[in-house]
């Protein structure tokens, strides 16, 4: 019976060590691939915020569109490349929230939860995946971990 238990506690232990790189890990690798395609296809693609500005939240609706539209391509092309990296985390995933919240109030909110009626799902998804991001940070597998073993 202890060898059944110390094969348990080896596997259990064994599965946290692997907790502390691979779920955040997981979550970097997919929000970064969904917004880094959404970064490509702003930078590939017309600028369409003029047609949408009114429903822009105050003050993201006293911006001009050109400015919002490069802010929006870059933040999430630059950002998912950190996320995906692990550099400067937080950072960029509070940017890719304040991103995904206006995007939600100015586009998916009156569409209902439906994704195929372009309803706000992707949106809250999204923010239930950067939230930890935000809150925990990027997790062991990262460059902010290791700057901050290094240096702090």
């Amino acid at each position: 019976m202890d060898k059944i238990i110390d094969l348990i506690d080896s596997i259990i232990d064994k599965l946290n060590v692997m907790g502390e790189f691979l779920p955040l890990l997981a979550i970097r690798a997919l929000i970064a691939y969904e917004f880094f395609e959404a970064g490509v296809e702003k930078f590939r693609g017309e600028n369409w915020f003029s047609q949408i500005q009114g429903q822009f939240p105050f003050p993201f609706n006293l911006v001009n569109t050109d400015i919002s539209w490069f802010l929006a391509t870059w933040s999430e092309l630059l950002g998912s490349v950190a996320i995906l990296v692990g550099f400067a985390t937080r950072f960029s995933a509070l940017s890719l929230i304040i991103l995904d919240l206006v995007a939600w109030y100015s586009v998916h909110a009156d569409n209902g939860y439906n994704v195929c009626s372009s309803g706000f799902k992707l949106p809250l998804m999204y923010l239930v995946l950067l939230l930890p991001l935000l809150l925990m940070g990027p997790g062991k597998a990262s460059i902010d971990h290791f700057i901050a073993k290094k240096y702090l």
